[in-house]
């Protein structure tokens, strides 16, 4: 089975986040159609997305979602 390619296979909401998870051009494609214009990684999104809980790429959109929630009622 060949590996993943996170610089240009489609990432769906279903796409796992693994191990060597990296944030490419493709990545960011992906997550500013799902999270709007306004998407930003930021060093607590990064170590969310790497702190080894199994999770896809629709999980990190939720959260990110989530955060900037969470940012807008403080």
């Amino acid at each position: 089975m060949k590996a993943f390619d996170c610089h240009a296979d489609p990432i769906s909401r279903a796409t796992p986040v693994t191990k060597s998870y990296r944030n490419p051009q493709n990545v960011r494609r992906f997550l500013t159609r799902e999270c709007g214009d306004t998407f930003r990684f930021d060093r607590p999104l990064m170590a969310w997305l790497k702190d080894g809980r199994e999770k896809t790429m629709g999980d990190a959109a939720d959260e990110w979602v989530r955060r900037q929630a969470e940012k807008r009622k403080a």
